[in-house]
C-alpha cells in the first residue's frame, strides 16, 4: 500500500506537525471523534466499577507475562503446534515478510484478504506484496477505504477518522465508476458488495492477533463488524501476524483484558465479534481453513526485555486510550507521527523498536508530560516517564541541536544563581516589550515562534511575584495585630455582657 500521508520518519517531525496544524478540518475531525472516545471510556468505567482493581489486575497479568515471556512463548508454540497449526519466529520484519511470501508461494496465492493488523503496517506487507502480483485486500472498512485513498491509518482502532462521509462518497464513487452519496448505509452497502467477492474469492486469509493464549495455543481476535470471521472461515489458509508480547497465560487472564480493552478504546462493555482460533479446521467442522500459520515477530521488541526503563512498553494492549486524551494527539493527529504507531504509545515504541534515536527519537518531543496517558492506560504503563527517559537519551548522545544545549546550559547557571536570576527575570520585562501586543505575545522570537504558532503567552508582568509577595510579608509585619478574644472553656470565644451568640 503506498504511502503518502504519513511520511517517513526522516522527513521530519516539525514539517508534518506543521502541515497537520495548518488542516483545520483534520483538526476537527480528530478532536470530535477523540473526544467521543474518552467520553465512551469514562461511562464504561463508571458503570464497571472498582476501575483502579481492573487496572492493577490487568498490569499484574501483563508484567507477569512479560518477565516470563519466553516460557510462555514456548508454551504457546508447542499447544499451537499440538493443535495442528504452524508456528514461525521471525527476528526481523524482513524474515516475517519472507515467510509471508513463501506460504503464499506454496500455494500459489494471488489474493489475500487481511483483517486488521498492526504488525503487517509495521512490516509494509502489503506492499512487498504487490511488488511480486498478489493483492492484498484490507476488509477492515476503515482500512479499506485508507487502502484505496494510499493513506497509513491515522488511529490504532479508527484508522480513518480523519476522514467523513463526504470524503469517503467521492472515494468510493470514483472507484466504483458511479455517483455514490454521502449516506452511510449507502457507503457501507458498497463496501460490503466489493468485499464479499473478496471474502469467496482470496486464497489465503491474513489477520493480527489481540491475545495468544499460552495454554491453549489459541489466537483471540477482537472486531466489531464480522469481517474477521469470514477471513478465517472462508480462505483455505490463515496468516496470523503477532507482535511477540500479545500473549496472556490462560483463559482466566483474556477474560479480563478483554474486559479493560473493550471499555477502554471506546466505551463498549464487550466487542461485538471476540473469536477464539485454536488450530485449522477438524474433520467435523463445517468451515475454516484447512491451515493455520501464527507469525511471531520480534522485530526490536526483545531489546526492551530486562530493560527496567522501558520493559512496560511490552504491556501494551492497542486499546488507543492514550491517543484519545492526548492534547497533542488531539491537535495533529496520527500521520504527523510519522509511524505506524502514533500517539503517546507510538512516541515511545516507535524510536525503541526501530533502535534509532536521532530520527524517530524525535517523536518524545510529540507530549506535553502532562501523564494524561498514564491515567487512561488500563494496565498504567508510566509513558510519561519514559518520554522524559527518551528525551534524556538523546541529550546524552548530543542528538539535540547546539542552540537548544548552549541554551540550556545558560538556563542552568541561571536557576544556580539566585543573583543572575533575578537579574534576567527583571531584565525579561524590557526585552519583551517588541513582541507584546495587548498584553500577549502571538508572535515569538527564535525558538518561541514555534510556540506560538498555535498558541499565544502572557506578557510578562512588570512586578514578580517573589517581588510582590516580600512586600506583602513586609506589609503584614507592619500591621498591628488585632488581639484574639479569650475563649471559654468550652472554646468559644467570649462576648461582653453574656454568652457568645
Amino acid at each position: 500500500m503506498a504511502n503518502n500521508n504519513a511520511d517517513p520518519i526522516g522527513t521530519g517531525l516539525k514539517e508534518r506537525t506543521e502541515r497537520a496544524l495548518s488542516d483545520e478540518f483534520l483538526r476537527k475531525a480528530v478532536a470530535y471523534t477523540t473526544d467521543k472516545l474518552r467520553n465512551g471510556r469514562m461511562s464504561a468505567k463508571e458503570e464497571l466499577g472498582q476501575w483502579e482493581v481492573w487496572r492493577e489486575r490487568g498490569k499484574a497479568i501483563r508484567k507477569h507475562t512479560i518477565e516470563h515471556l519466553d516460557y510462555y512463548l514456548g508454551q504457546f508454540a508447542a499447544n499451537v503446534a499440538k493443535a495442528g497449526g504452524h508456528v514461525h519466529f521471525c527476528q526481523t520484519g524482513n524474515e516475517a515478510v519472507r515467510t509471508v511470501l513463501d506460504i503464499a508461494g506454496r500455494h500459489e496465492a494471488k489474493l489475500i484478504a487481511k483483517g486488521k493488523s498492526m504488525v503487517s503496517e509495521e512490516i509494509h506487507l502489503n506492499h512487498r506484496l504487490e511488488e511480486i502480483g498478489i493483492e492484498a485486500v484490507e476488509t477492515d472498512l476503515g482500512e479499506y477505504i485508507l487502502q484505496l485513498a494510499k493513506e497509513t491509518p491515522s488511529h490504532l482502532i479508527i484508522p480513518a477518522i480523519h476522514k467523513n462521509k463526504r470524503q469517503i462518497a467521492d472515494l468510493f464513487s470514483e472507484h466504483a465508476g458511479e455517483r455514490l452519496e454521502p449516506e452511510t448505509k449507502q457507503l457501507a452497502a458498497y463496501a460490503k458488495r466489493k468485499l464479499r467477492d473478496i471474502f469467496l474469492k482470496a486464497d489465503i486469509g491474513m489477520t493480527g492477533c489481540n491475545f495468544g493464549i499460552a495454554e491453549s495455543g489459541t489466537v483471540t481476535l477482537v472486531e466489531n463488524e464480522g469481517n474477521g470471521r469470514m477471513v478465517t472461515t472462508l480462505p483455505k489458509v490463515h496468516i496470523v501476524v503477532m507482535g511477540m508480547e500479545r500473549l496472556v497465560p490462560t483463559f482466566e487472564d483474556v477474560e479480563a483484558m478483554l474486559n479493560l480493552l473493550a471499555r477502554s478504546a471506546n466505551g463498549q462493555k464487550l466487542t461485538v465479534y471476540n473469536s477464539f482460533i485454536t488450530g485449522p479446521r477438524r474433520e467435523e467442522d463445517l468451515d475454516g481453513p484447512e491451515e493455520l500459520h501464527v507469525i511471531v515477530l520480534d522485530n526490536g521488541r526483545s531489546a526492551q526485555l530486562g530493560e527496567p526503563l522501558y520493559q512496560e512498553v511490552l504491556h501494551c494492549i492497542r486499546c488507543a486510550a492514550c491517543l484519545n486524551v492526548c492534547p497533542v494527539y488531539r491537535h495533529v493527529g496520527g500521520h504527523a507521527y510519522g509511524s505506524v504507531y502514533s500517539g503517546p504509545i507510538g512516541a515511545v515504541l516507535t524510536p525503541l523498536i526501530q533502535q534509532d534515536m536521532e530520527e524517530a527519537g524525535q517523536l518524545a518531543y510529540a507530549s506535553s508530560l502532562c501523564g494524561a496517558c498514564y491515567e487512561a492506560c488500563p494496565v498504567k504503563i508510566p509513558l510519561h516517564d519514559m518520554l522524559v527517559h527518551l528525551r534524556h537519551e538523546r541529550v546524552k548522545r548530543k542528538l539535540t541541536p547546539l542552540g537548544e544545549r548552549l541554551a540550556f546550559k545558560g538556563f542552568r547557571r541561571m536557576f544556580g544563581s539566585s543573583k543572575a536570576y533575578r537579574v534576567a527575570t527583571r531584565s525579561a520585562y524590557w526585552l519583551q516589550q517588541p513582541f507584546v501586543h495587548n498584553g500577549q505575545i502571538r508572535k515569538g522570537p527564535g525558538p518561541l515562534a514555534g510556540w506560538t504558532q498555535s498558541r499565544y503567552l502572557p506578557m510578562k508582568p512588570k512586578r514578580s511575584f517573589r517581588e510582590r509577595w516580600a512586600d506583602l510579608q513586609w506589609e503584614l509585619r507592619q500591621t498591628p495585630q488585632t488581639p484574639q478574644k479569650p475563649k471559654t472553656e468550652d472554646g468559644r470565644g467570649s462576648s461582653e455582657g453574656g454568652e457568645a451568640k
